[in-house]
């Protein structure tokens, strides 16, 4: 993986689940994604600005698993999001809570709300610039109280 190692592993019994990798600063990020998704060996999908799926390049995306997203539809994504997990018996979806490539101090929730209202785990990833390592962490459960998950969910991927 250009000098990077995975650490840690999927949940292999779970068919559903959804992935947030943090921090995502760099266009790098996504590449290191792809390479660690195929050292681990698994299918995870990901979401991508629908400016990215036009031609010519559009195809390149999707077979790299891209699902096409329109961010200016305010509140519709989750649900949406929700009827691919309903609608496919195995799915996974890998995002950046950040929403951006910036530095953001707060996460995006919708990746919460996406796996509270599918019924699925939370699965943290962390990219370790510094140690050049890919960190696969423990399925996290969300309980409903974001308020006391968001924190928990900081704490293991700091």
């Amino acid at each position: 993986m250009i000098g990077w190692e995975a650490i840690g592993d999927v949940p292999r019994a779970l068919d559903k689940y959804i992935v947030i990798v943090v921090p995502h600063t760099s266009n790098w990020d996504f590449i290191i994604g792809v390479l660690a998704r195929g050292v681990v060996g698994f299918d995870s999908k990901f979401l991508g600005k629908h400016s990215l799926f036009k031609p010519s390049f559009g195809w390149v995306f999707r077979k790299l698993g891209g699902y096409p997203v329109d961010r200016t539809k305010k509140g519709k994504l989750v649900d949406q999001v929700v009827a691919l997990y309903r609608n496919h018996s195995r799915f996974v979806v890998s995002l950046a809570p950040e929403g951006t490539r910036k530095s953001v101090s707060e996460w995006k929730t919708g990746f919460y709300f996406i796996a509270l209202k599918a019924g699925i785990p939370i699965v943290p990833v962390k990219m370790d610039r510094i140690h050049k390592k890919v960190v696969f962490y423990a399925p996290y459960w969300p309980s409903g109280q974001i308020e006391k998950d968001l924190p928990e969910l900081q704490k293991i991927l700091s």
